[in-house]
């Protein structure tokens, strides 16, 4: 195996790592705020889900960054591939994007998700708000799939 090869490899890692990491970190907050709120109010549950689902896209975003990869790179073709060292940088570009972009855009809005619980705790009907308040953060995630996407796809 080569070092590109391992690099490349890699790539994927970034890709998939760092957002699912973000994710997990956000979708916490959000779970933590709402527990309290679903103990007092039990009824919140599902508008309190619908905001703890919203910081979890990244990782998926992240997941469909790393399949492309694996796609585009051979890893799924049942041989592993060579690459040589610029090739396997390429693949690092490739995924820092939403890497890293959707590391941390899932910390923030999970941070805006949680705050929102607390809207929904105190005016159950202004949750619209709540999530596009949410939703605003996640541009930001879509935009660097979308130039991770680009990049992988001209490698």
């Amino acid at each position: 195996m080569t070092l590109g090869t391992i690099l490349a490899l890699f790539s994927i890692g970034i890709a998939v790592g760092l957002p699912g990491y973000g994710s997990s970190y956000g979708v916490g907050l959000v779970g933590e705020a709402g527990a309290g709120v679903v103990s007092e109010n039990p009824d919140k549950f599902g508008q309190i889900l619908l905001l703890e689902i919203v910081p979890g896209t990244q990782g998926i975003y992240g997941v469909l960054a790393g399949l492309m990869i694996m796609l585009r790179a051979g890893f799924l073709s049942g041989s592993i591939p060579s690459f040589t060292v610029l090739e396997g940088v390429a693949y690092i570009m490739a995924a820092l994007p939403i890497g890293f972009v959707g590391w941390v855009s899932a910390i923030y809005q999970g941070r805006v998700a949680a705050a929102g619980v607390g809207i929904i705790a105190k005016k159950p009907n202004e949750m619209g708000k709540a999530i596009l308040f949410a939703a605003m953060v996640e541009t930001y995630a879509i935009l660097s799939l979308l130039v991770s996407l680009l990049l992988i796809i001209r490698l």
